[in-house]
């Protein structure tokens, strides 16, 4: 007989997180990576932390990480998920997508999709996705917006959500917006490469020292792959680098990597790959559509002779790639099977324009994120420079004109060659101005050393020079954000003549003894990210550094003793000894006081500045 009771004790599933992360281990992916930055999230969630950020690298995995944290926090009772994205079709496309492929329960739905007032939201599950839309936001908020304990996950999150009229005590748009979505008792957080914007602008009082680091997986290609920290030379990369002239708008510098990219797509389908696999190239030239215009008309004139062994430029075009296949194979035999393969497989080819006029525009912008023929040009602009995924990426040919001084939040999320390239690393090209590369590289380095502050536990401290700063001024909230023009100190200790021994022994380099000593006081008092950017900008070797004798305070009145402080700092010019340090950029000196409490204190000399955010976050419910 029907029992009715019986079905009426059926719960609503709790094991959606366990199930994820066994689907993805059946699909041969490690897993511990995504529960590391889930179990920091739940962490933060247990103490009552409302508002914080998770970050990781650009393509290393976030939106997979994304899912199965929505399915934990399902399990662990939360109703409502909101993911929130950046006002992009495509890029809601690609995510929504991949949300619902997951699986996932209860269904992920488009905000559209529940404002019907037949639609009732009750005390039921929800997952649903919005744009960084004011329309969006408006409507969507009309419907969901009076319901509390909201969980709002903002993807690309330092992207339109931070107020960027801060210092003029009024709201952007989309943050009032966003701050109404979460109301009394909403929780914040932020997905994010880029961080330093959500810092410095203070989002949603994000607690600053309780983000959760997203690590990235075993086969992922990065920052230390592209801009290795000690970069020798450009000949020890593990990847290709075309480095261009000054002049590089000569059509020949983009029809050569066309070329290269033919040659290493054929070489992979014929020399090297099990199967044959399809590749996309992506141009990446300005973020104006009139130029994306121009650079379909030059590729659209390379396949059109490729095509036609008739065209008059046809032989030179086909000589020019048959010497490239030869630098590429071992031998004459691999070069001629390559460059047969392009000739037969030349028609084989798909063109997409994306972010650009619609009369343009490709129809299926996803068969240029995840190509379906072997030889896929995709060019863009400012669509392609944040979130969107490029699958079998080989080759980028990257040449955005910076004027003025690169902004790491916006050059790092152009980093569309990072991912899962480890497969083919080795055929991957990167076609770039050298001085747009070197001034990559340093906006890298910056960022690294920056995220490496996070992980001591504290405040980031993030690094500008006269050609990168980490965000726009306008996003920094002056009223708590300081800009040290050099000097940086740390947490007081316990002075010791052991310290001062390891200073006054003259047999060993000044990085030596600042080893010895970081290894004596630890990270929070002498932190290794410091360390690693003294070493990686030091034009003079061990000479830019000077490790100066300890001096104590006691006689010093404009110095508040018990803090070992002093607002216009404590290495001034004779303390830094320049006849002695003739060559040094970097000083570290020890002061102390007569309770032999001591402090190290950090003097960079030059032209970058120190910023950070003071202000202390109280992020817990009350």
């Amino acid at each position: 007989m029907f029992d009715i009771d019986k079905f009426k004790k059926i719960q609503q599933p709790s094991n959606r997180y366990e199930k994820r992360l066994e689907n993805l281990r059946q699909k041969g992916r490690r897993t511990k990576y995504i529960q590391d930055a889930i179990q920091g999230t739940l962490d933060n969630l247990r103490e009552g932390i409302t508002s914080f950020i998770i970050y990781g690298d650009p393509q290393s995995g976030k939106t997979e990480m994304m899912i199965a944290l929505t399915a934990k926090l399902l399990d662990d009772g939360h109703k409502i998920i909101v993911i929130l994205l950046n006002d992009n079709l495509e890029l809601l496309k690609q995510n929504f997508k991949r949300f619902a492929k997951s699986g996932i329960n209860p269904t992920p739905k488009h905000f559209n999709e529940i404002l019907d007032p037949a639609v009732q939201i009750g005390n039921k599950e929800w997952i649903v996705f919005c744009k960084k839309n004011t329309k969006d936001l408006k409507k969507f908020i009309s419907k969901m917006g009076c319901y509390e304990n909201k969980i709002v996950i903002d993807d690309e999150a330092d992207y339109a959500t931070p107020n960027a009229k801060i210092n003029i005590n009024k709201k952007t748009r989309i943050n009032q917006l966003v701050g109404e979505l979460l109301g009394q008792n909403g929780i914040y957080i932020g997905v994010t490469a880029t961080p330093a914007r959500l810092d410095l602008n203070n989002t949603f009082e994000n607690a600053n020292d309780k983000w959760v680091n997203f690590p990235s997986h075993d086969i992922y290609t990065g920052q230390e792959k592209f801009f290795p920290i000690n970069l020798v030379s450009t000949q020890s990369l593990e990847y290709s680098l075309e480095l261009l002239p000054d002049q590089y708008d000569d059509p020949k510098y983009l029809r050569k990597a066309f070329f290269r990219f033919f040659v290493n797509v054929a070489y992979l389908n014929t020399e090297a790959n099990e199967g044959e696999k399809n590749y996309c190239m992506l141009i990446h030239t300005s973020g104006r559509k009139v130029d994306h215009t121009e650079d379909y008309k030059q590729v659209v004139e390379v396949f059109n002779v490729l095509r036609n062994n008739g065209d008059k430029k046809w032989d030179s075009y086909l000589e020019e790639i048959y010497k490239i296949a030869m630098k590429r194979c071992s031998n004459q035999t691999e070069a001629d099977s390559v460059t047969s393969y392009i000739v037969q497989n030349i028609a084989r080819s798909a063109i997409h324009v994306m972010n650009s006029d619609p009369g343009k525009r490709t129809l299926d912008n996803a068969a240029a994120t995840s190509p379906t023929v072997p030889f896929t040009i995709a060019i863009g602009g400012n669509i392609v420079s944040r979130g969107v995924t490029f699958n079998n990426l080989l080759s980028m040919f990257f040449t955005r004109d910076v004027k003025h001084k690169i902004q790491q939040d916006t050059y790092i999320q152009r980093a569309r060659m990072f991912g899962s390239r480890g497969e083919y690393l080795r055929c991957f090209e990167l076609t770039i101005p050298e001085r747009l590369y070197l001034d990559w590289h340093r906006c890298f380095v910056f960022h690294r050393l920056a995220l490496e502050s996070v992980k001591t536990g504290k405040a980031p401290i993030w690094l500008e020079d006269k050609r990168v700063r980490p965000v726009s001024p306008i996003s920094i909230d002056k009223t708590t954000v300081a800009m040290d023009q050099g000097e940086m100190s740390f947490e007081l200790f316990d002075y010791s003549e052991e310290i001062e021994q390891i200073i006054n022994d003259s047999r060993h380099t000044s990085f030596y003894k600042l080893r010895k000593i970081h290894a004596q006081l630890g990270n929070e008092r002498l932190p290794s990210y410091l360390i690693s950017f003294m070493e990686n900008f030091s034009t003079d070797g061990v000479n830019s550094l000077a490790i100066h004798n300890s001096t104590s305070i006691a006689n010093r009145s404009d110095v508040d003793k018990n803090n070992i402080s002093r607002a216009r700092g404590l290495i001034g010019r004779s303390e830094q000894e320049q006849k002695k340090y003739p060559h040094a950029t970097h000083h570290i000196k020890i002061f102390y006081n007569t309770s032999h409490k001591a402090r190290v204190f950090y003097k960079f000399v030059g032209n970058i500045k120190f910023i950070k955010n003071l202000k202390k976050i109280k992020n817990e419910k009350n």
